[in-house]
């Protein structure tokens, strides 16, 4: 479709987490990618070179809501290299564009291609997921002496938010810069008793690109009333950006995961993965022990952190062909892999099929306001939700 206007800004160029909701601190992987922003005024970051890498963020009109609200797409751009798309529907990744080992660039995302497309619907391809991503079991929870009964909208039990989640909102977005960076801050404030959640929440989520083909989503969130919150994008991987991921070569830097029931709602056991097709503590394809997974993969892993480890390394994965490679980074003490598992989903020259895309999602663990042994989820006033995760792009040559 076409735009009637286009507006480019163009730019010269992130607290212990532990077993807390509490998030990152300030100082960690490059000062968690600028946690002060400016929005003018900075100089272009050198290369080793000497040459200045040019960067700019992007604003078009994308589409509008039966309501008549403007949602526009935000393009983060690195001069001849790395770009990636975010529209305020949802707050939404729709694309990232990575070279691989040829310099060809390609969108290794699952995406749709137009606002009418996402309008449409879709299984959260790259947005925000909450309040409350993963599972809620029986779409209840206690907090502070009171019950709080949420949509029903996976069976039994409460997905993703609820009915009218976070991605299906129209987010505020403002452009920010820092230096070697440009991103874009999105801003949606939840109003209390929003599917059956208490508390007014105000969720900043800041879409960060850096001049090292780095990705970092950066999450906060303030509430007035106590509540439960568990923030994740949900984007689809395809570092090959066409067909199945099997071949995907996947590195997870955990030890155990959370076994679940019939509905996946976890057992309550931080279960081995050593010896089963769940280990994945060395590289390993994605689709070499699939068969023998239930359903195929939809599983939190229990990463390995250290008591007070801030942001650190949770996955690793190489597409051979491509050569493209992912290192995902993050302040959360879990990351649920989900394998497109019968995805079939068909648009006017786009299809996607059965583990056509993979996602990586970093998150506090399913059912936790349900299970006293998980890590809290509690967000109370006076405190700040906090969560980085840094998806870093490179080449195997």
């Amino acid at each position: 479709m076409r735009f009637s206007r286009r507006r480019v800004v163009s730019l010269a160029a992130g607290a212990a987490l532990g077993w807390t909701l509490a998030g990152h601190l300030s100082g960690s992987f490059d000062s968690c990618l600028a946690q002060k922003t400016r929005r003018k005024g900075k100089s272009a970051p050198k290369e080793p070179s000497g040459r200045t890498t040019a960067m700019s963020v992007a604003s078009e009109p994308f589409g509008s809501t039966r309501e008549g609200t403007a949602v526009h797409l935000y393009t983060l751009s690195k001069a001849g290299g790395m770009k990636a798309k975010v529209m305020t529907l949802g707050a939404t990744l729709t694309s990232v564009e990575v070279p691989d080992r040829q310099g060809n660039l390609d969108n290794v995302t699952l995406h749709l291609d137009s606002f009418a497309d996402y309008y449409a619907g879709h299984p959260c391809f790259g947005s925000i997921c909450g309040r409350y991503a993963n599972r809620i079991a029986k779409a209840k929870f206690a907090l502070d002496g009171a019950t709080y009964t949420l949509a029903a909208n996976n069976g039994r039990n409460h997905l993703h938010g609820g009915r009218v989640g976070f991605d299906k909102r129209v987010w505020k977005a403002e452009p920010v810069e820092g230096k070697g960076f440009v991103g874009v801050t999105m801003t949606y404030v939840s109003p209390d008793g929003e599917e059956g959640y208490p508390g007014t929440l105000t969720v900043k989520v800041q879409y960060s690109l850096t001049d090292d083909n780095r990705l970092s989503i950066d999450y906060t969130a303030t509430t007035d009333k106590p509540t439960v919150l568990n923030l994740t994008n949900h984007a689809y991987w395809n570092l090959a950006a066409s067909g199945d991921v099997l071949r995907h070569e996947l590195m997870l830097h955990a030890d155990r995961y959370l076994p679940v029931d019939e509905t996946l709602i976890p057992l309550g056991e931080l279960r081995p993965v050593k010896g089963t097709p769940m280990d994945f503590t060395t590289p390993q394809a994605i689709g070499s022990r699939i068969a023998q997974v239930s359903g195929g993969y939809d599983h939190c892993y229990v990463l390995n952190k250290k008591l007070g480890e801030d942001l650190s390394l949770a996955a690793r994965v190489v597409e051979p062909t491509s050569g493209r490679v992912l290192e995902l980074y993050t302040t959360e003490p879990g990351v649920q892999l989900y394998t497109a598992n019968g995805l079939n989903l068909k648009r006017p020259g786009v299809f996607y099929g059965n583990h056509y895309g993979f996602c990586l999602e970093t998150q506090h663990f399913p059912d936790s306001p349900n299970q006293p042994l998980f890590p809290s989820t509690v967000l109370r006033p006076g405190k700040t939700y906090r969560q980085l995760t840094v998806h870093k792009f490179s080449v195997a040559q």
